[in-house]
């Protein structure tokens, strides 16, 4: 599919199945690949080379409007525009309720006969049907228009119905149920207004999401700081971050040191340390230091605002089995018309009168309209993708949902998903003085196991010495003179060559930390060894329970790692893992993953680094680290924006339970209307009760999508 998309404005959109209409008609235009119209953001995008005349006027006429956004991220506010359409549903209703409540009285507890009683009925019931559910007649006419009909075509339909008889039934001297038709708007209405307020509440994860960004900058110009509004900020400009303000954009630290809040990005709340030279995100929160911060990204392009285009594309998509729902309901309104004519002409048939015959066709019409099946999956997509990016868990597609509850095996990357992805110092044996004359001495080198040693001193408070004659040795190790002593650091022969005595239980520590899978080192002076020091690749505090998590879902897990066989064993065994798969070039992984897919395993891959992404794209779901590189993200389904592997176990949780809320909606839908439409034909329904039914139907639909905001 190309990558030329168009995003456009859509109005008049009633309903789910209105957003479909929308859809297969742009779809059928010359030049478009893909159309994506979604109804809770009242937005399109169309895929292709197109003539955007052509598709405004393909639209006009099925009775809606389209208008082409000038700028993608000049988009409309949904919560306030769901604000809007709450405050107008409220006041709809409380004019049809003030008006019906009377009417309903009217029907029932005062004598039928009189002629005052009818006239009042009238009188009141006009205003509703024509004024205060206006909106109903103009969709099912716009839809009549070019041949079409949903949710709208049946409420029209019946309370016009309801109405016209009515007024007949009046004028004959019949009996009237103008409460009816007034009641039914009434009732629907306020089913609007409830739908209005938890969609509202459903689409505000993107709103949420950007609001979180910064309003200013404070940006260094000719050496003086000045603040302006964030959409005058250029990449290239300087910012100045003091503790505790918001970081404005994307951007490189050139000077400074602090600890940064990234939980609104990552979902963690530890927060991460940053030095010159690394990266930092738009709208999260330097908590300690002064930061000077070059811009690298300002808005669309930002960690941020892909973000929200990323859920926004995910609410907007379709999983497979919402196009069985989009089926059923482009033909559904038809039947349901065809079932009210046979209902009325059948009533008459077999001799009843002509007031119970309407009002079982009035029924049909009313609990058939099919709003709770448009509902039922794009409203749990919403709230579960909603949900994934407050856990900072990005699902690309709502087709991902499915595919969770099929998974039966993860597949983890080692290095970086399930470890640190760094070396550090994790076994000493020695002194203290051991830690802090090997720290001394490799604070000259550049070496990872270098900086492990220096770093692992910084933890455990240790201070440095100076140290003079440093020598390195690549390959072998370094050696320096500390307070008058030339300390040795590096492998044992290097100790041997420099005449110092390796001792024999410093020779069996070193051999056991690297059975167990770590690098060792061994430190000497004065003519003896005197420690050892373990440097590894320390895996993550959440690592072990997200494997028993994901083995208590029934999710069998592996892991395949380029590293050696003894630390990659050591490293199953300290997590759980049964599976692994060592010493694996690049190209193995994807192997790996069609082996496991060749036993019948439904495979999620869970990796970080350039050499993933042909695993990432190869398995049945890509679950990518979001600290990894840009081309293992975008090869992913599924983006977990921190490094914290129980992710991946909050993700496929997530992902089963949004769908499991997907199917549960579905069926009640179709089990709603085909259990009612059988008891409104035979006349069990009264028409007042139907529209009662069909608006809580469509609340409950939604209300139970809403349960997805708990998920924890």
């Amino acid at each position: 599919m190309t990558d030329n998309v168009i995003v456009f404005d859509v109005e008049g959109m009633t309903c789910a199945a209105c957003a479909t209409r929308i859809e297969r008609v742009l779809t059928k235009q010359d030049g478009v690949e893909q159309a994506v119209v979604n109804f809770a953001s009242g937005e399109a995008k169309v895929y292709g080379s197109v003539v955007v005349p052509g598709l405004e006027a393909a639209v006009e006429k099925i009775g809606y409007n389209i208008h082409e956004r000038a700028d993608e991220d000049d988009r409309p506010d949904i919560v306030a525009r769901y604000e809007v359409e709450q405050q107008d549903q409220w006041r709809r209703f409380l004019g049809a309720a003030v008006l019906s409540v009377p009417l309903i009285a009217l029907a029932m507890f005062f004598p039928m006969h009189a002629t005052w009683n009818g006239w009042v009925q009238f009188a009141l019931s006009t205003p509703v049907v024509f004024w205060f559910g206006r909106q109903f007649h103009t969709a099912a006419w716009k839809q009549a228009r070019s041949l079409g009909a949903n949710m709208d075509t049946l409420v029209s339909l019946g309370t016009l119905s309801a109405y016209i008889y009515s007024v007949w039934a009046l004028l004959t001297h019949n009996p009237i149920f103008f409460e009816t038709a007034g009641a039914i708007i009434a009732f629907i209405l306020l089913g609007k207004y409830f739908e209005a307020r938890a969609k509202g509440r459903a689409s505000a994860a993107v709103t949420k999401l950007l609001e979180l960004g910064a309003r200013e900058a404070r940006i260094l110009r000719d050496g003086e700081e000045t603040t302006v509004p964030i959409d005058q900020l250029r990449v290239g400009d300087v910012m100045v971050i003091r503790p505790g303000e918001k970081i404005p954009t994307d951007g490189t630290v050139t000077d400074g040191y602090s600890s940064i809040d990234e939980s609104m990005l990552t979902g963690e709340s530890v927060p991460v340390d940053k030095h010159t030279g690394d990266i930092v995100f738009g709208a999260t929160i330097n908590q300690q230091g002064l930061l000077r911060v070059e811009a690298t990204a300002t808005g669309r392009d930002t960690a941020l605002h892909q973000i929200a285009r990323l859920v926004e594309d995910a609410q907007a998509s379709k999983a497979p089995v919402q196009h069985l729902a989009d089926r059923v309901s482009s033909v559904f309104v038809p039947i349901v018309v065809v079932i009210a004519i046979v209902t009325l002409v059948a009533w008459l048939v077999i001799g009843d009168d002509l007031s119970n015959a309407v009002k079982a066709a009035v029924a049909v019409l009313i609990i058939a309209c099919p709003c709770a099946l448009g509902l039922a999956t794009p409203t749990a997509i919403m709230v579960g993708s909603g949900r994934g990016a407050e856990f900072g868990i990005i699902f690309k597609g709502a087709d991902v949902f499915e595919r969770t509850s099929h998974i039966d095996t993860v597949l983890f990357d080692k290095t970086g998903t399930l470890t640190r992805g760094h070396m550090t110092l994790t076994r000493v044996f020695g002194d203290p003085i051991v830690v802090q004359r090997a720290a001394s001495v490799e604070a000259g080198s550049g070496h990872p196991i270098a900086q492990a040693i220096v770093l692992g001193a910084e933890e455990r408070d240790i201070p440095l010495f100076p140290v003079s004659e440093f020598s390195d040795m690549p390959g072998r190790g370094v050696v320096g003179t500390v307070d008058n002593t030339e300390v040795v650091v590096g492998r044992p022969l290097l100790l041997q060559e420099l005449g110092l005595e390796v001792q024999a239980y410093h020779q069996d520590e070193l051999t056991t930390y690297e059975t167990f899978g770590s690098t060792a080192v061994m430190v000497g002076w004065d003519g003896l060894s005197r420690g050892v020091l373990g440097i590894a690749d320390s895996l993550r505090e959440t690592s072990e329970t997200a494997v028993a998590g994901l083995h208590a879902l029934g999710v069998d897990v592996a892991m395949v790692t380029g590293d050696n066989h003894a630390t990659a064993r050591s490293i199953a065994k300290e997590v759980g893992i049964d599976r692994v798969r060592a010493g694996v070039l690049p190209g193995g992984k994807d192997t790996e993953v069609q082996s496991l897919q060749a036993e019948g395993r439904t495979v999620a891959f869970v990796g970080d680094g350039i050499n993933d992404a042909p695993a990432l794209t190869r398995a049945d779901m890509g679950m990518a680290v979001g600290t990894g590189t840009d081309i293992a993200i975008e090869a992913g389904d599924v983006i977990l924006m921190s490094g914290d592997p129980t992710l991946a176990l909050t993700a496929i949780r997530l992902g089963r339970r949004t769908f499991t809320v997907i199917k549960q909606n579905l069926f009640w839908a179709f089990f709603y209307n085909a259990a009612m439409i059988p008891l409104a034909a035979l006349g069990y329904l009264n028409p007042m009760f139907a529209s009662a039914a069909m608006a809580f139907s469509s609340v409950s639909v939604v209300t139970n999508s809403l349960r997805l905001r708990r998920f924890a």
